[in-house]
């Protein structure tokens, strides 16, 4: 009878393919609208009010896009609005952030040895981020420091570096550099929510009412539309960076993250210009790559620093459900044979060639470590033959039955 972490499991799989899905949607189609914006041309005899067009060639036929720089002189019949994608980006992305992060808050979300605090203490101070995060960005852009484009980017470049470093020190690493990712796409959402798609509906209703809109409004909503852009590349590094402990495990993970939002901006560079002008900055190429390497050069610095102390994650106490799975049956057999097996990998110095860091940086070299993951150990090798990779380690079907017979006698489900 399949048990919790088994249907978990699977709705772990669902919404994730679903926030793949609805990103690549939101993100193609905001990505073809600033190409088009800036790909704009003036031509002769254009309708009033349009600022530009463009030809396009795509699956075989020819499309003619103009551009009004307020709205046209009247309501078209048909209007598509570009809303839904976003918006089931970032409720997919909710649920996978309360599916790993606040369903498993022990494992990883808060870490006692970065700060001590509860589960639910954890979950409440990342609900905060997200709604006073927006909230103090939508402050700062519609304050007097927002009036100027680029002096608004820098500012909060800047507050997001603070925030990086802050998470940093509330969080596990993985968690810190996916609340900065989620952050960042609740932004981006909110911005389409509650900025540009009511702006638009302003100046849809003014047509409707025969009155002439208010440009302000497309300049508002103008100004979000280019933030998303930006934070677009960055947004995609924080949430891919959970699999790659090389870039959320390490000591200075929040200038990696810092990194990264420097190279969402020159690449992005690169393209708007290009499509604006055709013209191709290549030095901003360069700088990526520099950026690049700065990030990979962070990623290792602590391992040149680091002393012969034990890790500080192997000290930690076991929690009550921990030490549930540490006193169940054949725990110690258990123990055996994922040390045996898997700890070539999963270590803090692994043996196994080519291999730098424990895979998703899971230790799994003392019994402590067992019941820590007790969970991970068992999808990935009890129910699956996921672990070892292609069993490279020869793990037995009875040592995979034992590993499945543990976990569910600690859990109950026997």
């Amino acid at each position: 009878m399949p048990d919790m972490a088994f249907f978990s499991e699977w709705a772990q799989f669902a919404v994730r393919w679903l926030h793949v899905i609805t990103a690549i949607a939101w993100i193609g189609s905001s990505f073809y609208f600033i190409a088009l914006d800036l790909g704009l041309r003036k031509a002769a005899n254009m309708p009033h009010g349009v600022a530009g067009e463009e030809w396009q060639v795509h699956g075989g036929g020819f499309y003619h896009i103009q551009k009004y720089m307020v709205a046209p002189d009247h309501m078209p019949d048909h209007l598509i609005w570009f809303k839904w994608e976003s918006y089931w980006t970032w409720i997919s992305g909710f649920a996978m952030m309360i599916l790993v992060y606040y369903m498993s808050a022990d494992l990883f979300l808060v870490d006692p040895n970065v700060l001590d605090i509860s589960p639910t203490v954890g979950i409440i101070i990342s609900l905060a981020i997200l709604g006073v995060g927006w909230l103090a960005y939508d402050l700062i852009c519609k304050s007097r420091f927002g009036d100027n484009n680029t002096t608004l980017m820098i500012g909060l470049y800047i507050v997001l570096v603070i925030l990086a470093w802050a998470l940093t020190h509330i969080f596990t690493g993985r968690a810190a550099m996916l609340h900065l990712g989620a952050l960042t796409g609740t932004i981006m959402t909110a911005n389409v929510f509650l900025v540009i798609i009511p702006n638009q509906k302003i100046v849809v209703a003014d047509l409707k009412a025969g009155r002439t809109p208010d440009p302000k409004y497309g300049k508002i909503a103008k100004q979000r539309s280019t933030h998303n852009n930006y934070l677009t590349l960055p947004v995609l590094f924080m949430m891919i960076s959970n699999h790659y402990p090389l870039a959320f495990a390490t000591e200075y993970n929040w200038i990696i993250a810092a990194f990264v939002f420097l190279m969402g901006v020159t690449i992005r560079h690169f393209y708007n210009t290009m499509h604006a002008s055709g013209r191709m900055l290549w030095w901003t190429w360069g700088l990526t790559a520099l950026l690049f390497a700065a990030v990979m050069a962070v990623s290792i610095a602590p391992a040149f620093f680091a002393d012969e102390t034990e890790d500080d994650a192997a000290l930690a106490p076991l929690t009550t459900r921990q030490q549930q799975f540490a006193a169940a049956a054949n725990f110690e057999e258990v123990s055996d044979i994922v040390m045996g097996r898997c700890s070539m990998c999963h270590a803090a110095q692994p043996a196994w060639d080519g291999i730098a860091v424990a895979p998703r940086n899971v230790k799994l070299e003392t019994p402590e470590d067992i019941a820590r993951h007790a969970r991970e150990i068992y999808l990935q090798a009890g129910i699956t033959h996921a672990m070892p990779p292609a069993n490279v380690s020869f793990m037995e079907p009875e040592e995979r039955a034992m590993i499945a017979d543990w976990y569910r006698s600690a859990t109950g489900k026997l």
